[in-house]
């Protein structure tokens, strides 16, 4: 079972979006995915129909109330599960700092579903922030995704988190934490900038970018307002088969 961080401190650079229809195309293809959201905001709960619920998060797993395997729900689709979020989690930060060892804490609650192998992926979605819940995340994952919007300050996202991935590392708090690669997203290819975004991430980090690239598209803003992923809202459009070749690619890059 592979855990892997979907991360970027910038909001708006499509990863909830990446989140859950990447975690959606990997069960379409077989694979046994758990999305966990780590996001108070809870928009990739919603955004696969699932209502956010007081004690329905990681929160109670977090601070010694439940079992993990007590917080997972199905969804509509089959062989995706979820962890839902709710707006409780924000307090999450506080009562994790108290506790000895707290950037670890999620690895640990987590190691149950790596013992029981009971799915294939868990993809995480990490909140908007450097705070303790991202920090747990990378420390937890074995791999990092970076989702990253086609706008000028793109690569200063990226330096951010590859900091402190990278200090993470030096400092033993997950020293295999590996960068599977950075997906640029809302992509439009009229314009200049895009294309200038595109090109100056592949001179900046050549092996790391995914081929796949997530174009600007109004159906992928549309789905979570239906509480679908883009597979089951729009299954024949370009976002639906932009996320089928990205899983294809994550797999194959994992192998």
């Amino acid at each position: 079972m592979k855990f892997i961080a979907i991360a970027n401190q910038k909001g708006g650079v499509g990863k909830t979006t990446t989140a859950v229809n990447l975690a959606a195309a990997l069960a379409e293809a077989g694979h046994r995915a758990l999305l966990l959201d780590l996001d108070p905001q809870a928009n990739a709960t919603s955004g696969l129909g699932v209502a956010p619920a007081t004690g329905a998060s990681i929160y109670p797993v977090m601070i010694g109330e439940r079992a993990v395997a007590q917080q997972i729900r199905s969804t509509a689709q089959e062989r995706l599960s979820i962890i839902p979020s709710e707006i409780d989690l924000a307090g999450c930060e506080i009562e994790i700092a108290r506790l000895d060892h707290p950037l670890h804490k999620l690895r640990e609650v987590l190691q149950p579903l790596h013992d029981n192998q009971s799915f294939d992926y868990l993809i995480m979605d990490c909140p908007p922030s450097l705070g303790i819940l991202m920090t747990n995340s990378l420390a937890a994952a074995d791999g990092l995704l970076i989702p990253v919007q086609s706008e000028f300050y793109a690569l200063e996202g990226i330096s951010k988190i590859l900091d402190l991935t990278k200090r993470m590392q030096e400092q033993g708090l997950n020293p295999g934490l590996q960068l599977i690669g950075v997906l640029l997203t809302m992509f439009d290819a009229r314009t200049r900038l895009s294309q200038q975004v595109l090109t100056e991430l592949q001179s900046h980090l050549p092996d790391k970018i995914f081929n796949t690239i997530i174009p600007r598209s109004i159906r992928l803003g549309e789905a979570p307002s239906f509480g679908q992923s883009i597979l089951q809202y729009d299954p024949h459009g370009v976002g639906a088969h932009s996320y089928r070749q990205l899983a294809m690619e994550f797999v194959a890059r994992l192998r």
